[in-house]
């Protein structure tokens, strides 16, 4: 990258925010090129960053004056009231949170996906719920091989999806039980630690949950079709990092496994160990701190000639929130939709 924008971060502290940080050093991002803020019980803490400290600012309407492009990763409210104002200062700004993803005229973007969606902004691009974007990614791919008529997809989702206090509460339950104490329960309804939970966020009307809803209308919206049969069932394991799916997917041809496995080993962001067949499966703790996504478990469905089953691992805090920001600016860069740059 010959000239960097400038880059404000709000929810520096956040987990997402904090791995902002960890790929722009990876990449060398100059440290002058980038402002961190958050709430204002963060302002003035400082965050080392190479040999610096760069100090974390309250994030206000008037913050974004001299940016290029506004990261935002915190609840919607905090997007909603910034984004528009950071848009008015001249920036681009890159959105986390569900604020934003499903209204018609804000990109909702996977660069591997739809970068040209890109090009129609109006200010405010967003960024998928850290689930849908594997499964965009795979399914783009296959539909390559024939068309798709029916997904279904389970998933098996972090406690760091829920943030820093969801990931302290699964390590105190572990102690507790560990060590025959009372289980105490604040972020989630139920004990996590060595259980699990079938519901990630509220409940519909229909039965299903908003993080499922999410997935089956983000996955129409970045496809670019509305008519996709696509159900979907969220849980939250006991793990730390790295959300799983298991999925299964309806063709309306045959398709050759050989064919499915070349194609998702020629995908841009998606790797695969080996043939992906059988013991060669991705797991959490492998896929931790990677970029790419991984798939495994790849099989015919024993049900359906014209099914396919797979299994796909991804790091929700790098592709699944922060890299693909990144990500969304460097292509932003690059189709010349920054403005002020």
């Amino acid at each position: 990258m010959e000239s960097y924008p400038s880059i404000s971060i709000v929810g520096a502290t956040g987990a997402v925010g904090k791995i902002c940080l960890e790929i722009l050093k990876e990449k060398n991002y100059p440290h002058e090129k980038i402002k961190l803020f958050a709430s204002k019980r963060s302002e003035g803490k400082k965050i080392k960053y190479f040999d610096q400290e760069l100090l974390v600012h309250e994030a206000t309407k008037s913050s974004f004056h001299n940016s290029n492009v506004v990261f935002i990763s915190a609840d919607s409210s905090v997007s909603l009231d910034l984004a528009p104002s950071a848009v008015d200062s001249g920036a681009l700004v890159i959105d986390d949170g569900s604020a934003f993803r499903m209204k018609e005229d804000v990109p909702l973007v996977v660069p591997e996906v739809n970068e040209e969606d890109i090009n129609y902004h109006k200010g405010i691009i967003s960024i998928p719920n850290c689930t849908t974007t594997p499964l965009v990614m795979a399914i783009h791919n296959l539909k390559k091989l024939s068309p798709i008529k029916r997904i279904q997809s389970t998933t098996y989702q972090a406690v760091s999806g829920s943030g820093s206090l969801a990931v302290t509460e699964l390590q105190s339950q572990t102690e507790q039980i560990i060590n025959n104490e009372k289980i105490t329960m604040s972020v989630y309804p139920h004990q996590i630690a060595f259980s699990l939970i079938p519901q990630v966020d509220d409940f519909m009307s229909d039965g299903y949950t908003k993080e499922e809803h999410k997935m089956i209308n983000e996955t129409k919206k970045i496809l670019h079709d509305k008519d996709l049969n696509i159900s979907a069932t969220c849980v939250r394991v006991p793990v730390f990092y790295c959300h799983s799916e298991a999925i299964s997917v309806d063709f309306e041809d045959e398709v050759d496994l050989n064919s499915v496995i070349s194609t998702f080993k020629n995908s841009q962001g998606i790797k695969i160990i080996n043939d992906g067949q059988n013991e060669d499966y991705p797991t959490p703790s492998f896929v931790q701190g990677k970029d790419d996504i991984y798939i495994g478990r790849i099989r015919k469905d024993s049900s359906n000639r014209k099914g396919l089953n797979f299994w796909i691992v991804s790091d929700n805090l790098r592709k699944g929130a922060a890299l693909n920001a990144i990500q969304i600016m460097e292509s932003a860069i690059n189709l010349k939709k920054i403005p002020n740059f």
